[in-house]
């Protein structure tokens, strides 16, 4: 086994139990639930979460199904080296980025590359004013169109403000 090979097993051993703790934390459901969805003891899925053993193959897959994870995240998303937790499978957090001077964004190049976006493309810019949940959200016009059954076809302008 090359080096590579034994350094992702390590992080996999730290991953996995960290990602599992996480995971189950956020849909609030206790070892035994797991278990039981799982098919395996509340003392198994306590073993995973302490690290003191893995699942194996049959038992990951299981738990990124229920988890809406992918398998590859499950096994070695390390959320301490990307600052944030695990997301749900086709869900990404591409970091942060600031507001310029009049009203600019540039978005990571880790987003653009994963949604394949290309200078040129026009984006729907969305909205939340309500004071305790504000925010923006992009969406491609094609998506927004499909997504709107085609009612909004006319409602904005297309590639402009």
């Amino acid at each position: 086994m090359s080096m590579k090979g034994v350094i992702n097993m390590n992080n996999s051993k730290r991953n996995i139990p960290e990602n599992l703790r996480h995971l189950r934390a956020m849909r609030r459901l206790s070892q035994e639930e797991v278990a039981e969805i799982i098919g395996v003891t509340r003392q198994a899925v306590a073993k995973w979460e302490n690290g003191d053993s893995l699942p194996d193959i049959t038992n990951c897959e299981a738990l990124a199904d229920l988890f809406d994870v992918s398998l590859n995240d499950l096994v070695r998303y390390n959320a301490e080296q990307h600052g944030y937790p695990i997301a749900p499978k086709n869900k990404h957090i591409f970091g942060t980025v600031t507001i310029g001077e009049r009203g600019q964004i540039v978005l990571p190049k880790k987003a653009r590359d994963t949604l394949n976006m290309q200078p040129g493309d026009t984006l729907v810019v969305l909205g939340d004013s309500n004071p305790l949940s504000p925010g923006i959200a992009l969406v491609r016009d094609e998506i927004f169109i499909r997504m709107t059954g085609g009612a909004a076809d006319g409602l904005f302008k297309v590639g402009g403000e």
